[in-house]
């Protein structure tokens, strides 16, 4: 099935490994380009560099004000266009109700929250017409996840965030949409399963909960990401689309 993504460009935060990377690779392979974001130079020119030419890498920290503006800036000068973002942050602190700090707490909303918003009202001012504005999200935008209390705050209101901004760009035509990934085999999952104490128990137990009975592979997110970004999926909008194997209920 041809997406339609040759020479079309993307805007990936949060790429030098995991899921972004993943998105970011499988829309190379389909013919984008990309700039992906990493916390520093060099790991975001290696992540570049392992995709090719049609791949570049720039140092921005999702906190920090200035850096929509450097990242659109920088995929106008390589490509010379901008045709969506997909907006991917690493996962806050784990913690419970009682147990993060006020620190972590603001530090995750500087982020999580408001570096995904400050991005795409940016991009929202340079999109045209099938332009396209993804946010990674959680499963716990619609079930709270045991230990990750930061997560169920800041999630479900980004959200409510992209829902608002479909209903404003739509009748612009451009699509806003979020993805909530479950358990993806990737360093953060492994990272959360370890602080069980029982890493392999506890992933048996989470895989027996899970319909497809296996943890996703980020390769399988970066696929589905890639298609929603793509003009083949030209009139999916306002939603939350889960990647997770069936795990949510409620559908």
């Amino acid at each position: 099935m041809d997406l339609g993504l040759t020479d079309r460009t993307y805007l990936v935060t949060g790429a030098t490994r995991g899921l972004g990377f993943a998105t970011a690779r499988e829309l190379v392979a389909d013919g984008a380009n990309v700039v992906i974001s990493g916390r520093t130079e060099e790991s975001a020119a290696a992540a570049a560099a392992s995709l090719g030419e049609r791949a570049v890498g720039v140092a921005a920290d999702n906190a920090d004000p200035a850096a929509p503006g450097r990242l659109v800036a920088a995929a106008r000068e390589r490509f010379g266009r901008l045709d969506g973002v997909l907006v991917s942050v690493g996962g806050p602190p784990p913690g419970g109700a009682l147990d993060n700090t006020d620190d972590q707490w603001q530090q995750a909303f500087e982020s999580v929250f408001l570096g995904a918003v400050r991005l795409a009202r940016t991009a929202a001012a340079e999109l045209a017409e099938g332009g396209v504005i993804g946010l990674v999200l959680s499963g716990s935008v619609h079930e709270p996840i045991p230990g990750l209390t930061i997560s169920n705050g800041l999630r479900p209101g980004l959200a409510g965030f992209a829902k608002s901004l479909a209903d404003e760009l739509g009748p612009r035509g451009i699509r806003v949409l979020g993805l909530l990934p479950g358990r993806i085999a990737t360093d953060r999952m492994t990272q959360l399963d370890a602080l069980s104490g029982d890493p392999e128990g506890t992933r048996a137990r989470n895989c027996a909960a899970i319909p497809l009975r296996r943890y996703g592979k980020p390769e399988e997110f970066g696929r589905t990401a890639a298609f929603l970004l793509s003009p083949a999926a030209s009139y999916v909008t306002g939603v939350m689309v889960p990647v997770d194997g069936g795990a949510l209920h409620g559908f």
